[in-house]
């Protein structure tokens, strides 16, 4: 479009959920898109009658949320899918899933993966994703393909990998990564140390250091399990997250994922230094990882987003899935059935994790000023109805089959159901050409 003749689009759905402010529901309402940007939020009628000659469309039935954020994940292990199943974390991790990475990685498997990971993640309703893996250069170019938005993480661990041989050159690679996106509108990155008994003091100093320059997210496992914080215990004295404080990692750019183990003082920690904790509830529960105490967290004012982990440990990226669980695992926790609420689940995987790395000043909500990453979820559908609260019926009932549009700037990525711009075969048998090799480094384990 020219200047002169700007995009409009007005999006007029049954049940309008913004998220902020949180617990509003709107009904009779559109939202106007002009060029990718939220224009403006007016009553179905007003829109109508002074923006008549832009693209109406009409959602009868469906709620309009914002696009979910995937805020923790490792998009290329959806090739991984299923290969290591029902083990203990330290297990799969070095016995299985290390083993086939040292063999396999690399620009094509990240890619590939990625690309499968895109592919399933528009289709339910996710339009940006936090992802933390090696190659972030093929996952860049998965994302920027797929349309959707991406922060990546460079990820820093003291042992080589087929990446990088170290922390320095982990850190080169990524910052040179920075300088060739910085500018695209979908790209933003975050630092990424793979946990605290993987990445040493001195590759941490040098993370905080970076990260304070470039004023970067610090996306980072930590107290994942309880063994993970005993071990610490036992050869240092000390326990993980004051390792970090320490180190001055404790601050507003830290997005501490998993977090199962918590004392209220650490709890109160977090307050105080304004960190982030990502929470990944099926992750956690499959691989009995612990409990991350979200109602407590919630309480006290840390700010929490919602994230899958990777497709080999979850084993889907199906953000509807763990909205759900996230708020029965967290009544489950805190033995009060009113804790961790529909609309405080929905806050998590939308502003909550836009706010983690920084994004909430684009998406997250819909609010004038920001970007147009829209979902549309058609309740009318028999699991769904009848409807008395919509957001408890898109927490408690919808799936993510029930997701017929998404909208990321604007741009309609899934419509009525149907992808718009991907081929969804070519990408499946691309990732079928995988199974193969890593079934055969796998047995031979």
């Amino acid at each position: 479009m020219t200047a002169d003749r700007p995009h409009l689009q007005i999006l007029a759905p049954r049940w309008l959920v913004p998220v902020a402010p949180q617990d509003v529901v709107l009904e009779e309402h559109a939202v106007v898109v002009r060029d990718g940007e939220i224009e403006a939020i007016l009553p179905r009628d007003q829109a109508r009658a002074r923006l008549g000659a832009g693209d109406w469309i009409d959602l009868p039935e469906h709620a309009l949320i914002p696009g979910l954020v995937n805020g923790h994940t490792h998009a290329a292990m959806s090739l991984m899918r299923g290969m290591a199943d029902d083990l203990p974390l330290i297990t799969w991790l070095e016995n299985h899933i290390w083993p086939v990475e040292g063999q396999m990685l690399g620009m094509d498997f990240v890619r590939d993966g990625s690309m499968l990971a895109m592919l399933e993640m528009i289709r339910g309703g996710t339009t940006c994703l936090a992802d933390m893996y090696f190659f972030p250069e093929a996952a860049i170019e998965a994302v920027v393909e797929s349309g959707m938005r991406g922060v990546f993480g460079i990820v820093v661990i003291d042992a080589p990998n087929p990446w990088s041989a170290d922390p320095e050159e982990a850190l080169a690679k990524g910052i040179d990564l920075i300088d060739t996106w910085r500018r695209h509108p979908r790209v933003d990155f975050a630092l990424a140390p793979h946990a605290p008994y993987t990445v040493g003091d001195a590759a941490l100093t040098r993370v905080r250091t970076i990260g304070d320059q470039l004023d970067l997210p610090i996306h980072m496992h930590v107290h994942e399990t309880a063994h993970e914080v005993d071990q610490a215990v036992a050869e240092t004295g000390e326990r993980p997250l004051a390792r970090l404080d320490r180190l001055g990692l404790l601050n507003e750019h830290l997005v501490a994922v998993h977090m199962t183990q918590l004392t209220d003082a650490e709890i109160e920690r977090l307050v105080q230094t304004g960190t982030h904790v990502l929470h990944s509830p099926q992750s956690n529960l499959k691989l009995a990882s612990g409990f991350c105490p979200v109602a407590r967290l919630l309480e006290a004012g840390v700010n929490v987003g919602l994230g899958t982990d990777g497709a080999a440990s979850n084993n889907d990226l199906d953000m509807f899935d763990e909205m759900r669980t996230a708020a029965l695992v967290g009544k489950y926790v805190h033995g009060d059935a009113s804790a961790v609420t529909a609309h405080q689940a929905l806050h998590m995987a939308t502003l909550g994790g836009a706010r983690a790395f920084g994004l909430d000043d684009r998406v997250g909500s819909i609010e004038p000023g920001k970007r147009a990453d829209l979902v549309a979820v058609n309740l009318d559908e028999p699991e769904t109805q009848p409807v008395f609260d919509p957001v408890s019926t898109l927490i408690y009932s919808a799936s993510r089959r029930q997701v017929s549009d998404v909208w990321i700037d604007g741009k309609a990525l899934l419509r009525h159901g149907r992808l718009r711009h991907l081929d969804a075969r070519a990408i499946i048998e691309r990732a079928k050409a995988w199974r193969a090799p890593i079934l055969e480094i796998r047995n031979a384990l």
